[in-house]
Formats: structure tokens, sequence, C-alpha cells
């Protein structure tokens, strides 16, 4: 077995995967891979595998590698990945956008244009299967970070167990409009400096549900694949995390006016929710403030995620 481990520049979970050109603004990389790195291919090797260790700082020297995980040529002239049983990938990570930047590249690398759409696609799709990958944590003792939120395993050498003898298992992905993916979940709006929630406006759709007109303020709008953003500031937004029903989870914080006999009035939040394949958000005025999968960014355009159902996968231990 083949297996490449690959680790991004030190300091590139922010730029990673923003939608914009790349790991920009990684200067250096590591000089010696870290330590959890070393250990998890001294593992893999230890159960028979063929280990290569990989520093890209690069968008282009990420798609180098996953360039060894391309299928045989095909008539229609399509790139695409190759087989299950070829080479395997472990994405070394220290935030959740360094497993974002690679999956968006596999997105970029084997999504075919319109135009040329093959009859092997899935109706609902608009990517092929790409190949699972295995994540290693360089931090083992976090615990909201998405592989704690799947259950994956932490440790290197458990890690390479599920390499060796784990198995698939396939998870949805959002893909959306701004040319980027999200794994785990968005959350629309910003906060002032002592943390609080700065209202905005703005119109917000999943599917043919409407949570918000755009005329009412919006302290918070969580879109979640997975459950990464369930709650803000105490309060819960998302129901439930499941990033392989198939569906999006989106939901609304909207402070609402209460008028109270003898008492006056009193605002309370009012969490509006809905499902569904496809969501849309359209601010009002201004810049919108978001992080997406740990990665900031902001819009004053209309944004759309839509769900590629099982499109990712993750190497897991087997049951």
């Amino acid at each position: 077995m083949e297996v490449v481990i690959l680790s991004l520049a030190e300091g590139s979970g922010d730029s990673c995967g923003s939608g914009s050109a790349g790991c920009g603004g990684c200067n250096a990389l590591c000089a010696t891979p870290r330590t959890p790195v070393l250990a998890c291919a001294d593992a893999l090797r230890d159960g028979g595998a063929r280990v290569e260790t990989v520093l890209a700082g690069s968008d282009q020297e990420i798609d180098a590698v996953l360039a060894r995980f391309d299928g045989p040529a095909r008539t229609d002239g399509l790139t695409w990945p190759g087989p299950a049983d070829g080479p395997r990938l472990v994405v070394a990570v220290a935030a959740d956008g360094q497993l974002r930047a690679v999956v968006r590249r596999m997105v970029r690398r084997w999504a075919p244009p319109p135009s040329k759409r093959p009859a092997d696609l899935a109706a609902t799709r608009t990517v092929p299967d790409l190949p699972p990958v295995a994540i290693l944590p360089l931090d083992p003792a976090g615990d909201t970070d998405l592989a704690a939120q799947l259950g994956l395993p932490r440790s290197p050498s458990d890690v390479a167990k599920a390499v060796l003898a784990g198995s698939a298992k396939r998870l949805d992905l959002l893909r959306n409009d701004g040319g980027s993916v999200t794994l785990d979940g968005a959350l629309l709006g910003g906060a002032d400096d002592s943390g609080a929630a700065v209202p905005w406006r703005g119109r917000v759709e999943v599917d043919d549900s409407v949570l918000s007109e755009g005329e009412e303020p919006i302290l918070a709008c969580a879109i979640g694949n997975g459950g990464g953003y369930a709650e803000f500031d105490g309060l819960r937004l998302l129901a439930e995390g499941n990033p392989a029903d198939g569906r999006v989870e989106v939901a609304v914080a909207v402070p609402v006016v209460v008028k109270q006999r003898f008492k006056g009035t009193r605002v309370r939040v009012e969490v509006r929710r809905a499902r569904g394949r496809a969501v849309s958000v359209l601010p009002r005025e201004g810049e919108l403030q978001f992080l997406d999968d740990g990665v900031a960014g902001s819009t004053s355009r209309k944004r759309s995620w839509w769900t590629e159902a099982g499109a990712w996968a993750v190497y897991a231990p087997s049951s």
C-alpha cells in the first residue's frame, strides 16, 4: 500500500481555502515534519505501507500531490479520481481550514465543467466521489475540531490503523458559489470589541423556505453541515449536526420585542430553523462578516451553498 502524508505550511490555517489563491501569506515551510507526522509515518511503515511525507505551501504543490490520485485516462478527456485500491492520503492539519484547502483543490481538480458533464455522474451531484482522506490532527488534545466531531482517531498510531485497516465513511460536502467548499459549517454575522453580536439585515432562504425577508435584524445565521456552529454566545442555533444526511441545516437568531402586562417590554431571541438542499444569503447593506470552517471572510453580495451528498470521505476505524 502506498500512503502520502500531506502537511501544509505552518500558519496556513487562516489563509488556505479562503477561496483566493491557495496558501497566500505562508512564507516558509516547516523545515522538519511535525512529530505526529513522523510517528504516523513510522506506524504506517510498521504496517507494511510505503510512505512519503510532503510539505505543501501553495495550491500548485497541493495539486501535484493530488495528481497521484488521478484515475486512468477517460475517453471523454475528463480528469477523474482513481480506483479505491490506489494510494491513500493522510492530511495533517493544525486547523479545519487546512483540511478544507485540500478538499477544495480536490473539487477544483475533479469537478467536470457543466458543458462536459458525463453520464456516469449522479444527477444530484456536480463532483464525483472524492478519494477518502485520513485526518491527522496536529493537536492531539483538541476536542472541538472536525476530527473530534466525527469521532475519528487522534493519535498517530490510531490514524495509521484506520488507513491500513479501516473503512471509508462518506460524508456530505457543501459547495458554494464563491468557488470554495464547506466541510463543517459557516457562521454569518460579526461581533463588536466586547464580543456582542452586531445585528445585520439580509434575506435568508433554504430551498422554498424564507427564514428572514431582510427587514428585521439578525444576530447570527448558522449554516451547518456538521455541528461546529451549533451554538453562538451560549445560544443553541442548530438542533443537530448530521454531515451524512444529504441536507444542510440553517438557523437564524432574531431579536423579538415581547410586551409584558404591567411590566413594559422585553427582548427575547427567536431561533428559526430549516433544512434543505441549498441555502442563499443576501445581505441588505454593507459587508457581512462570516467564518467558514474557521476561515474568516466577508461578502456584500448574495452567497449560496448547496449539498453534495456523500461527495467526500474519511478513513474511520472498522466497527
